[in-house]
């Protein structure tokens, strides 16, 4: 059997698709070994994440830094009033303004006590004296 114009025909398209069909396989290759190096690189951070993740929870939480306690104010109701005093005016005040500002007449005896209270405050670190006679609520 001798080979006719047909199967010469036939055997060209074959030829020329196999090479089509070689080329396609190497480009479909080359995006293989591409996605797989990809996808490589995305199992690697998500490793990454994964080991992040853990390693923060294991980090132990910081335990909340200790306040100093706070002074605290004898429970007599004069020392409340000398503090509201305080507090409404905003600003130091000395013994005898703080007598005008309770309504107790102005007399030694009023002042002194106001003064031994202002000064056990002072001592007790609810009030500071900036100045000798002169007190005020500290600034936080």
């Amino acid at each position: 059997m001798s080979e006719g114009p047909q199967l010469s025909d036939v055997l060209t398209y074959l030829e020329a698709r196999e090479g089509e069909l070689g080329k396609q396989a190497g480009q479909l290759s080359s995006s293989i070994e591409d996605l797989t190096a990809r996808l490589g690189e995305v199992h690697a951070e998500i490793e990454n994440v994964r080991i992040t993740r853990k390693t923060l929870l294991a980090i132990p939480r910081p335990e909340p830094a200790e306040q100093e306690p706070r002074p605290e104010v004898p429970d007599h109701p004069a020392y409340q009033q000398i503090l509201a005093a305080l507090a409404d005016t905003g600003r130091p005040m000395r013994a005898r303004d703080i007598c005008e500002a309770l309504d107790l007449p102005i007399l030694p005896k009023n002042t002194e006590g106001i003064r031994s209270k202002l000064k056990r405050l002072v001592d007790r670190g609810i009030l500071t004296e900036p100045e000798p006679g002169l007190f005020t609520q500290p600034h936080p």
